[in-house]
């Protein structure tokens, strides 16, 4: 009962090593692939954009475009969960905000010459939610070569 099995080290494996890999591989070296560095956005501005891309998952999104859209969802969930006891118009509106909040952050990623498909990471394993949202966070590189644990 108190030793791991073979079966415990390959979950812990498949969970753990395996994000790991995908995590401290460098993005392609040279300019950015998603095309040119986007524009920093005020708060309306975001939310424009936001609208706007709905469904769009080509190009980049600045980490102001990010930040402000998310919390513009965070806020409208929160006044419609304090409001309507029931959920339904909270459940609504996260159906709504679902695909433009998976595109905009996939356009967050290609902004740090990612790929969206990196998503995955912190959907799937608990280790690859702490990287996603450090990569949320990193400002777009001009020289990606230079090596460290996330870029």
């Amino acid at each position: 009962m108190g030793s791991f099995s073979l079966w415990h080290w390959l979950i812990l494996l498949i969970l753990v090593v395996v994000p790991l890999i995908f995590i401290f591989r460098n993005p392609p070296a040279g300019p950015n692939r998603f095309g040119g560095l986007p524009e920093a956005m005020g708060f309306g501005q975001a939310i424009k954009s936001y609208f706007k891309k709905y469904v769009d998952f080509t190009g980049r999104a600045s980490r102001s475009e990010f930040w402000f859209s998310w919390l513009f969802v965070f806020l409208v969930a929160s006044v419609l969960y304090a409001v309507d006891r029931t959920e339904i118009l909270y459940w609504i509106w996260s159906l709504a905000t679902l695909l433009p909040s998976i595109a905009m952050a996939t356009r967050r990623l290609h902004d740090i010459n990612r790929s969206g498909w990196h998503l995955l990471l912190g959907l799937l394993f608990p280790i690859g939610s702490i990287a996603v949202l450090v990569w949320y966070c990193r400002a777009p590189a001009a020289d990606h070569s230079r090596s460290s644990v996330f870029a």
